[in-house]
């Protein structure tokens, strides 16, 4: 672990990530979820909100840093800080929706653009994942590692756009919904890879990156590139993470693919995401 990260820390950001998760369920049990659509027509309901709410709160009074969420408007003022929590209150919020148990919390937090602590958890499950910088990963307490194989995780609505056709015919693919949750499987074990040809919001990657590379993994944007957070635009160019010998036979994949046409939207450079 590092220097700011000790167990009494990540016990703590655990135990926020799971209070998140447990108001989630709360909300989807009363049934009142009053969706909402952003700027970029992405749903948003009272528990992306509250959980976003509960988790600043927690968060910050242990590190009082640099904050980037998805469901908290940018603050430039972030670009200052060293130090950066990074959150997806709930990622796969078109999961919640539909009552499919794959969405997620993921918390990270970030030192010098790199993540240092990693925390995502299932609040459908109250399954956990976890890692530190060189401490190792861990789900539910005990430790994973990332498994080769022919098995692919795909994004669920990436698959209903076709962008996942070249693929088939070398993969066994398994839609999953949060992305998140996606890579804290990778690092589990129960695929070999997963990735995505567009944009990913540094939140929806963040954690689940360090977990990967913590149980034996390699993760990078879709190119193979290093991943790097607290940018002034907070997106990354795709994701693939995997078991290293899935993970490189995917990536000469991918060069010869190439990259979605979302990934268009980069050389814009506008920043997205936040309340609506």
């Amino acid at each position: 672990m590092t220097a700011i990260v000790n167990a009494q820390l990540l016990e703590h950001v655990r135990s926020a990530a799971a209070a998140a998760g447990a108001r989630i369920e709360a909300i989807r049990a009363g049934g009142r979820l009053a969706t909402a659509r952003k700027g970029d027509d992405s749903p948003v309901t009272r528990a992306d909100r509250a959980a976003d709410e509960l988790l600043r709160t927690e968060l910050t009074r242990l590190i009082p840093c640099g904050w980037l969420s998805e469901e908290t408007a940018d603050d430039p003022l972030r670009l200052s800080q060293t130090t950066l929590w990074v959150v997806d209150p709930l990622d796969g919020t078109k999961e919640f929706l539909e009552g499919l148990p794959q969405y997620s919390v993921a918390v990270a937090l970030v030192e010098a653009g790199e993540p240092v602590l990693g925390v995502v958890h299932n609040p459908a499950t109250a399954d956990s994942f976890w890692a530190t910088q060189d401490g190792g990963a861990f789900r539910n307490g005990r430790p994973i590692q990332v498994s080769e194989g022919n098995v692919l995780l795909a994004s669920r609505s990436e698959t209903r756009r076709g962008e996942f056709v070249p693929f088939e015919d070398a993969w066994e693919l398994r839609p999953v919904g949060s992305i998140a949750l996606k890579l804290a499987l990778i690092a589990a074990g129960e695929a070999a890879i997963t990735l995505s040809r567009g944009p990913k919001h540094e939140w929806d990657v963040c954690a689940g990156a360090l977990i990967v590379r913590e149980a034996g993994g390699v993760a990078s944007d879709v190119f193979g590139g290093p991943l790097r957070f607290n940018q002034p635009f907070p997106k990354v160019k795709g994701i693939l993470a995997g078991a290293p010998a899935a993970y490189a036979r995917a990536l000469e994949q991918v060069k010869a693919v190439g990259a979605s046409d979302r990934m268009d939207e980069l050389a814009g450079g506008a920043p997205t995401g936040g309340p609506p």
